[in-house]
């Protein structure tokens, strides 16, 4: 494991800058536009499933939703990967990564039309999950085997710009993705059948993921070395443990994880909040849609969000450190949750969808370029692992608290106003783990 660069204001400026460089330059690499063309058709297949998904279960005539369906629903999309993720992250500090995206998203593929069959078959409840469940399980797996790759394609002092780059894209194009599925749902019809034709173009990203990775050069990917016992059953059941050791040695990632973990947990009881009022509360007002069109508004703000904190993450690190960036969109968060959110009008949150997902995203990056930065290539798959576990299974339970709490029609004051306490808690709870980090972490 590499060691942690020293974590207050003047070395986080001094790297910042170190790290900037341009994305024309990016592009310019082969390995990285390789992993890019392998990400972006998988991201857009993973729009498209989610949103054909969503369609299916939540704003399908010939299905009921009610707010605990709408959080089991969000427990599919999450947990899947966080439940296999111990065992996952060994496997990517194992295996040959550029095999593992090329079989991973093969495999996607077939889970995507076998799901698509049970929805338009009218399979509901455990067997419509079991079946989602599967497809998000390998994307989830696919997708953490692209980011601990990423530091293999790129120059370590470019590492906060192309980690940007690839994920704010790649969330566009999934925002995309999801906004084809709205326009096939209206095409193909929102019943059962119509559903399932959307719910299965999904697989078409999944196979051009795994067409384009067959052409990256084998080993290119990594891991490099490999430092697990030789019994794969021992090395496979060790994935969390080891996970969790490599974060606790890097103080940056720990108190990385602590803000990420504080907007996960807010970032849930919003969301649960907002499908609610679109599904129940909210109409039309102009430009402003309420139903699955509200939903993909908000997707489409998001993505925008995703987009500005792509392009301001980089620099705000440069100008101002890692630390403070982090504090201020953990602030942010919270005063927009305040000040739109709590109103309770269909435009304010949809503006309040923006400002969040954009700082939430800002946090992300900031978190994500520590791991591949300070974690070594050996634990790296781990520790995305373990990652994607502590969040993933953060945002399911508050989402499952919300709906238990929550009215039918999604008015909650005292929900939202514990979303915005949390967003304040992680920024003590941040600033106090730097601290302690002291002048090595």
């Amino acid at each position: 494991m590499t060691t942690s660069a020293p974590f207050d204001q003047e070395t986080a400026v001094a790297d910042g800058a170190a790290e900037r460089i341009s994305p024309r330059a990016l592009f310019r690499m082969a390995e990285f536009r390789h992993l890019l063309w392998t990400r972006f058709p998988a991201q857009w297949g993973d729009g498209v499933f989610q949103a054909g998904l969503a369609g299916a279960v939540l704003f399908n005539p010939q299905r009921a939703a009610d707010a605990l369906t709408i959080a089991g629903g969000f427990a599919v999309l999450l947990l899947p990967y966080s439940l296999i993720a111990p065992f996952a992250g060994a496997l990517l500090d194992r295996w040959d990564r550029r095999r593992v995206l090329i079989v991973a998203n093969a495999l996607r593929a077939i889970a995507i039309l076998c799901c698509a069959g049970g929805v338009a078959l009218g399979v509901n409840g455990i067997g419509l999950f079991t079946l989602a469940l599967l497809v998000m399980a390998i994307s989830r797996f696919a997708g953490a085997g692209l980011s601990a790759a990423l530091p293999h394609v790129v120059p370590e002092r470019s590492i906060v710009t192309a980690n940007a780059l690839a994920t704010t894209l790649g969330a566009v194009i999934a925002v995309f993705g999801g906004g084809c599925a709205i326009g096939l749902r209206t095409l193909l019809g929102a019943g059962d059948t119509g559903s399932g034709a959307t719910t299965a173009i999904a697989a078409v990203g999944s196979v051009t993921a795994a067409l384009v990775a067959l052409r990256i050069p084998r080993g290119l990917l990594g891991p490099t070395r490999v430092d697990e016992p030789a019994d794969a059953v021992t090395a496979v059941a060790r994935g969390l443990f080891d996970g969790a050791r490599a974060a606790l040695r890097c103080p940056g990632v720990r108190a990385g994880f602590v803000a990420l973990l504080a907007h996960r947990a807010a970032f849930g009881i919003a969301l649960l909040l907002t499908v609610l009022l679109m599904r129940f509360s909210f109409t039309d007002e102009g430009p402003f849609k309420a139903g699955l069109a509200g939903l993909g508004q908000v997707a489409v703000l998001g993505g925008a969000g995703i987009v500005l904190a792509g392009y301001l993450t980089p620099r705000l690190v440069e100008r101002f450190g890692r630390r403070r960036a982090i504090v201020g969109s953990l602030l942010l968060a919270a005063v927009a949750q305040a000040g739109l959110g709590l109103p309770f009008l269909l435009p304010t949150v949809l503006i309040a969808s923006f400002a969040v997902t954009s700082a939430g995203q800002v946090i992300k990056l900031c978190v994500d370029a520590s791991v591949q930065r300070d974690i070594g290539d050996e634990s790296r798959g781990r520790v995305f692992a373990l990652y994607d576990t502590l969040f993933n299974v953060t945002q399911v339970l508050a989402v499952t608290v919300a709906a238990l709490l929550a009215p039918p029609d999604g008015h909650a004051p005292a929900l939202l106003v514990g979303a915005i306490v949390l967003y304040l808690l992680g920024a003590v709870g941040f600033v106090r783990a730097s601290r302690r980090a002291g002048p090595a972490g």
